[in-house]
């Protein structure tokens, strides 16, 4: 998976732009995968998109959605459903929270299909000014 982590900083930076991680940064999130991260990532001959999750131990019943992005030429083909799908499958029995821009309307979609509610903003939390969203998913049974 290291390997990815060139196309991983790439990606970043076309997703996120003033708000991307530095590759000196995404080499933290490397070392630290045996620890409490976990990067999964969708590879269609280039990195298509990822999710990183920051998974405390088992008597943490809390992880956390740190990122996730999708190629712009990737999206809508279902590569975020795919990555929400398997990231919440290491999930199961927790509560999983995340952020997310208050402008970004497909991605407060994506996650709402995915069962996760509103709970809090963060007023003028980014950049410009934008407001936060978090929100909780739970796992239903």
């Amino acid at each position: 998976m290291v390997d990815d982590l060139p196309g991983i900083v790439e990606l970043d930076q076309v997703c996120f732009g003033r708000e991307a991680w530095s590759s000196v940064a995404w080499e933290g999130e490397f070392e630290r995968l045996a620890e409490d991260r976990v990067i999964l990532v969708a590879d269609e001959g280039a990195v298509a998109g990822y999710v990183v999750l920051l998974v405390p131990p088992v008597q943490v019943d809390v992880v956390e959605l740190l990122r996730i992005a999708v190629a712009p030429d990737e999206r809508r083909t279902g590569i975020g459903r795919q990555l929400m799908t398997a990231a919440l499958a290491r999930c199961a029995g927790r509560t999983v929270l995340l952020e997310v821009a208050a402008g970004n309307e497909s991605a407060i979609g994506l996650y709402g299909g995915f069962g996760f509610d509103e709970i809090s903003r963060r007023r003028g939390y980014y950049a410009g000014g934008e407001d936060a969203v978090i929100m909780r998913w739970r796992e239903t049974a």
